[in-house]
């Protein structure tokens, strides 16, 4: 292993990582400010001017520019969701994807052992079958309404709910107020009456309406959607404009409100602009027309902390959960790819194609974990990617949990050939870039531990055997490359529509901005932070201590605030041994303190960012 450390800046000051060493800030107040998290989801840095986005931009330029910003890999929306949450980087957090191997069958994910977690009656359902508590940390809001603050989680089903997933007591008033997709149905968190009152008052209805046109993804022949997430975005913004600010206000205590915007995710995802072409991918006016609408979602909750006299008294945080890729279905080494499929467009990968792939190379059979364990065969695909393999698909030898820009590999047995084998095949397939594998398991020629990347750590749920990232390059678009980010990802959206998941700097670099009294203003940061970061800075805005079982966690990001510190930060690389074909897993990141920053990995030339490796760069002490 080689590893290279250049100093990023001189003259700074080291800052200690724990929270109980700052004492800047509303640390120093007996009452903490208010707070609102605001994510915009999958929404890239710099597509936010002042033209597509001027309330985004706005707190950008008149506050704290965070320039060097990081999602945590894999890129996913539940997986940073638990970063920012906890604070806890995902090896603590348990959360490694939006589809995780549970270990056990979910009956509300649909009786599979692979649930997709974007759901509140499978959190719940995990949370049960984890002592309690899934993520295995305290979250933010929990210890903020713990503490007696007023707390509410508006926006998009899955992440909301995690930011306070471990009570649901009888009496709703005692929780944090929650909307999401699921509000008003069954597994909606319950409303109090004091709530249904305020929404009856505003002429708001009870339940949250649906998403319209804007949830058509269409199909291999039928384009997606071409509407932003508008209506069920409305419906959010006013409860928050018109019912809780206004609570909270009257309530006459401190506050933290997260709110969650779908767009521009959801309308990136489902674009029916690029049917089948990798142009104009997530660049087309559907794409910008949700970038749009999650911007008019912050200027109306700025608008209402005016009216209601609380801006001066308010921090806001506006962080993306990851960014963004237009997807590529194209391989020339992959088998998959070259069997007809009824819903694939010749010579495509199919839906579930690592699975496929696996199973094929390895000579076992293919069972559906998301179709009663029928097994896989002939002209057939998983029906939503994900695999179960071995004989009996009830003690499977691998698991196969499909998520988008990158896939989670399992090996309920530990078994340490068949590892190798898997690596082995997976090496030899061009959609691949980059392995990361446990570190119980060995070192592998051609691939990094989990740990180099802080996905080992204290988490409950089990910790993926490898985990793959696939190719990523930039496309001709004629913006800047991370905007132009393309990806191989395994889902059932087709190529030209939009996914993340990679390690594609494409889809690590995501927007963060920050402005209130705890703020610096006009400043631009180019210290490196991380949506973990954004966890831990919330918790020392508010005066939160909360228990830590895992110890994998962000910074206080105290550069950002008046007379806070501003740290030193470094630049390296971590290159695995080459694999027998000349692989070689190689990672760019930055650090601060004992905090690491990911910027790129895979192999060199096949990840956005990561470019061919000349040999000339210098290693350490050289």
């Amino acid at each position: 292993m080689r590893r290279s450390l250049v100093l990023l800046s001189a003259g700074l000051t080291v800052l200690s990582t724990g929270l109980a060493s700052t004492g800047f800030a509303s640390a120093e107040n007996n009452t903490p400010r208010n707070l609102i998290l605001f994510i915009p989801d999958g929404l890239r840095a710099l597509k936010v001017t002042p033209e597509t986005a001027p309330a985004m931009a706005e707190i950008r330029d008149k506050g704290v520019n965070f320039k060097n910003s990081h999602s945590l890999f894999p890129t996913f929306t539940m997986a940073n969701g638990s970063a920012m949450s906890t604070g806890h980087y995902l090896g603590d957090t348990g959360v490694f994807s939006n589809t995780i191997w549970t270990n056990y069958t979910s009956v509300p994910a649909g009786d599979t052992v692979v649930p997709f977690i974007e759901n509140d009656a499978v959190l719940g359902d995990i949370d049960e079958h984890f002592k309690g508590d899934y993520l295995n940390e305290d979250t933010i809001l929990k210890l903020a309404r713990d503490k007696g603050l007023s707390t509410a989680a508006i926006g998009k089903v899955g992440p909301t709910y995690q930011f306070d997933h471990t009570d649901k007591p009888e009496k709703p008033g005692l929780h944090s107020v929650v909307f999401d997709d699921s509000t008003g149905g069954k597994n909606g968190v319950a409303l109090s009456d004091e709530v249904k009152a305020a929404l009856t008052k505003a002429g708001l209805p009870l339940a949250t309406p649906p998403r319209g046109d804007n949830s058509k993804a269409g199909d291999a022949k039928t384009p997606g959607t071409i509407v932003a997430n508008v209506a069920q975005q409305a419906y959010f913004a006013d409860v928050a404009a018109k019912v809780v600010l206004p609570m909270f206000k009257a309530r006459n205590k401190p506050f933290v409100l997260v709110f969650w915007s779908r767009d521009p995710d959801g309308s990136q995802h489902n674009t029916g602009d690029s049917l089948n072409q990798i142009m104009p991918g997530i660049n087309g006016p559907t794409s910008m027309a949700g970038i749009k609408n999650a911007d008019n979602n912050l200027a109306q909750l700025r608008k209402a902390l005016d009216e209601l006299g609380l801006a001066a008294n308010t921090n806001i945080m506006v962080q993306a959960d990851h960014g963004f890729s237009t997807i590529s279905k194209e391989s020339k080494t992959s088998p998959s790819a070259k069997v007809s499929y009824d819903d694939t467009p010749k010579d495509f990968l199919p839906m579930g194609f690592l699975a496929l792939d696996l199973a094929k190379a390895l000579d076992l059979p293919l069972f559906d974990p998301n179709d009663k364990n029928a097994k896989v065969e002939g002209n057939k695909h998983p029906k939503a990617g994900n695999g179960v393999l071995g004989k009996d698909p009830e003690k499977p030898d691998l698991v196969v949990a499909t998520n988008g820009g990158s896939d989670l590999i399992y090996l309920p047995n530990r078994d340490k050939k068949l590892a190798a084998k898997t690596i082995k095949t997976l090496l030899e397939q061009d959609y691949v870039s980059g392995l990361f594998v446990e570190d119980q398991l060995g070192r592998f020629p051609g691939t990094l531990p989990l740990s180099s990347i802080s996905l080992r750590g204290k988490a409950a749920t089990p910790t993926p055997a490898i985990v793959v990232n696939f190719r990523s390059y930039a496309s001709d678009c004629g913006e800047a490359p991370t905007n132009c980010s393309v990806q191989v990802a395994d889902t059932v959206l087709r190529q030209g529509q939009g996914m993340h998941g990679s390690f594609s700097r494409g889809d690590t670099m995501n927007f963060m901005a920050a402005i209130g009294p705890d703020f610096k203003a006009g400043y631009i940061s180019e210290i490196p932070v991380s949506n973990a970061d954004v966890g831990m800075t919330a918790a020392q805005l508010l005066g939160l201590r909360g228990s830590q079982n895992g110890g994998l966690v962000g910074r206080v990001m105290s550069e950002a605030m008046p007379n806070g510190i501003v740290p030193k930060a470094y630049k390296g690389v971590e290159k695995s041994k080459k694999s027998e074909n000349g692989l070689q897993t190689v990672l760019n990141f930055q650090r601060v303190g004992s905090q690491r920053y990911f910027d790129t990995a895979g192999f060199p030339g096949r990840t956005l960012g990561l470019e061919p490796d000349t040999g000339k760069q210098k290693t350490a002490g050289k």
